[in-house]
Parts: C-alpha cells; sequence; structure tokens
C-alpha cells in the first residue's frame, strides 16, 4: 500500500461503529493522539480531546467537526495533577452521559539512561505516562456501561528497546501489565487492551529524520515505510469495537514488523539481493 493511501485518519472509517458513544482521547491535541480522535469521531463517537495546550486542542476539535462532521470537545488536562484527571472524567461525563472508550494515550519521554536518570526524570515520565493511565482508569470506570473498552497506548520498546530512553521505556512495559491487571479487575464489563507502536511519523520524530535518515528507517521495516497515525488509529478502533469482544487484556504490536527484525542491514540487504534476482 502507498504511503499516501494510509495517511489520513478517517481513510478506512467504519461509519456508524460507535454511533450514540463517547471516547475520551488523552494527549490527543497532535500526532498519534490526534489521529485516534478523528478515527473514532469518524465512526460516529462524541469525541473528548485533551491535552495541556488550549489552541491546540481546540484546533483538533474543530478538525473533527468540519472534516467528519462529527461531535467534539476540548478538555484541558493536564495528565501529572490527579485533580485535572478527575475532572476531564467528570466534564466527559456530564455533557455526553457517558464514557465508552477511554483511549490512555499522553505520553513523554527523556533521554536518559537508567544511570544518569533523576528523580525529576523520573516523576515527569512516571507520572504522565503510567500513573495517569491508571487514575483515568479509576474515574472513568464509574461512567462506563457494559461492553465499554479501555485502550492503553504503549510502545514496541515494552517489549525489545535502545539504550537511553529510560525510564520510559520501563514505564512502557509496565502499562502493558497493568492492561492485564485492569482487564481482570474491570471484566467482564469493560474490556482492556494495550497498542504498542512502533516508529510512526509524527512531528517529534519526523523532525529528527533527514531524508537519508528517514529512507534507512523505512527500509529496516519488512512493511517498507514508517507507520502514520492513521495505523494505530486502526488497531484502537478494532479493539474498542465489537469485532474485539472477545480480546481483552492482550497487547496489540503495532510496528510494520521492526519487532520481527533480528538484524538491521540483514532485511534492505535481502530486499535488494531479491530485486536483483527477479530482474535477472
Amino acid at each position: 500500500m502507498d504511503q499516501s493511501e494510509t495517511s489520513s485518519s478517517t481513510a478506512n472509517a467504519v461509519p456508524d461503529r460507535f454511533a450514540d458513544q463517547t471516547a475520551i482521547v488523552t494527549g490527543s491535541t497532535r500526532g498519534i493522539g490526534a489521529g485516534v480522535a478523528k478515527r473514532l469521531a469518524a465512526e460516529g463517537a462524541n469525541v473528548v480531546v485533551s491535552g495541556r495546550t488550549a489552541e491546540a486542542g481546540a484546533a483538533v476539535a474543530r478538525d473533527i467537526t468540519e472534516e467528519t462532521e462529527g461531535v467534539a470537545t476540548f478538555v484541558a488536562a493536564d495528565m501529572r495533577d490527579p485533580d485535572e484527571i478527575a475532572a476531564l472524567v467528570e466534564a466527559t461525563a456530564d455533557e455526553y452521559g457517558s464514557v465508552d472508550i477511554l483511549v490512555n494515550n499522553a505520553g513523554v519521554e527523556t533521554e536518559t539512561g537508567t544511570a544518569e536518570a533523576t528523580m525529576e526524570d523520573w516523576a515527569f515520565v512516571v507520572e504522565t505516562d503510567f500513573r495517569a493511565y491508571w487514575l483515568a482508569a479509576k474515574h472513568a470506570i464509574e461512567h462506563m456501561p457494559p461492553g465499554s473498552s479501555i485502550i492503553n497506548v504503549s510502545s514496541n520498546h515494552s517489549l525489545l528497546t535502545t539504550p537511553g530512553i529510560f525510564p520510559y521505556n520501563a514505564v512502557k512495559a509496565g502499562i502493558n501489565g497493568m492492561t492485564r491487571a485492569m482487564a481482570l479487575d474491570f471484566g467482564p464489563e469493560i474490556r482492556a487492551n494495550t497498542v504498542a507502536p512502533g516508529w510512526v511519523e509524527i512531528e517529534r520524530t519526523r523532525a529528527a529524520l533527514d531524508e537519508d535518515e528517514l529512507e534507512h528507517v523505512e527500509s529496516i521495516h519488512p512493511v517498507g515505510r514508517i507507520g502514520q497515525p492513521s495505523d494505530i488509529a486502526g488497531a484502537v478502533a478494532f479493539l474498542a469495537s465489537d469485532d474485539a469482544a472477545y480480546v481483552t487484556g492482550s497487547t496489540m504490536v503495532v510496528d510494520g514488523g521492526r519487532s520481527a527484525v533480528m538484524q538491521d542491514d540483514t532485511l534492505p540487504d535481502y530486499r535488494q539481493r531479491r530485486e536483483e534476482m527477479e530482474s535477472n
């Protein structure tokens, strides 16, 4: 599939799949979260966009209403603040009556290793990426009817990792464990699953790659391209839907096959040799 065919978060939306349902998507003022919010709205959900930046959040909500004719509201919330998390959930329930889908997506990271990370680094990542997931779910379940769904966004760093991004990689592994605990404690009425993205072309990752680096990154993915927010949005929509009614406590890795590659140089070299053989 051409990359341009995957760039729109609403390209493969299933109309009315989430009609009369309400979704909270944390960290949805940009990137993956914005893509997820647009996809759920395109499938009929009332979507609460959330984040710290009011201008960006209002823009995403406006895009939803204008592009998909969906229903969207922005509620500002700092996910490091327990009171603001509670207020986000209460505002959603007051406005729409229920919380049918909770997507815990807000996340930060630091470029620190295990030895040099400080207590401030630890608190910054753990409170945003881990504690907030628990608190959002804890408050949301009070307003979640049977059949509701929680999707926690983790990372393929929860399974395989690289140096220098602690405690992010440890926290992402913890999210997978938290999801299993939620599946047991909140079931059978509420399902909980994890989506673990790999490389995704958002503002931060794209800015870090020049054209040569982007070409290399794409070459080490079996699908031959970097991911798009729409790829993650599609996985979230599936897990939130009745199509995944028998799926809970699981982690879905969405990384273009990246975690199947043991040696980075092997795949592009193999692909080149295969293409040369086929051309002869």
